[in-house]
């Protein structure tokens, strides 16, 4: 099975006085601006590292989700926010780390097996795959509900 997903970007304009738009596929978001100010200078718009944020958060949270669901758990929630690192590389940047960092409330599972089924998830959700970098997990709080 082959599931393909698109995207367009559109860059007018060159180097840091061009102006961009990025859309996705499905329409989840369009023509949300990018570009040199909103990577670089806070300025308000989207940037490729958010886009990988916010793919990274969202695969491993389903990933983990549907590992629980796996072990017959189904009451609980998981949000995750997943922080990527841009670092100056030479003359270019590289993306060195994506940090998970993960809370949970689950029902009928013990940490160390939440914990286990945590990092399989990071290990093994197509976005940490794709990703060439260190990738850390921090579960901030994990609570066992009776």
């Amino acid at each position: 099975m082959t599931i393909k997903n698109t995207a367009t970007a559109k860059y007018e304009g060159l180097g840091k006085k061009g102006k961009g738009s990025v859309s996705t596929g499905s329409g989840a978001f369009s023509e949300q601006p990018y570009g040199f100010q909103t990577r670089f200078e806070d300025k308000k718009g989207t940037n490729p590292e958010e886009q990988i944020a916010a793919a990274h958060a969202s695969c491993f949270t389903m990933a983990l989700s549907l590992g629980l669901a796996k072990q017959g758990l189904s009451n609980g929630t998981l949000q995750t926010k997943a922080t990527v690192e841009l670092e100056k590389d030479g003359e270019g940047f590289t993306i060195s780390k994506s940090l998970l960092m993960l809370d949970a409330t689950i029902a009928g599972i013990s940490r160390e097996k939440f914990e286990s089924a945590a990092q399989e998830a990071k290990k093994n959700c197509p976005i940490s795959k794709l990703l060439n970098c260190e990738i850390g997990l921090e579960i901030n709080s994990f609570t066992s509900m009776s």
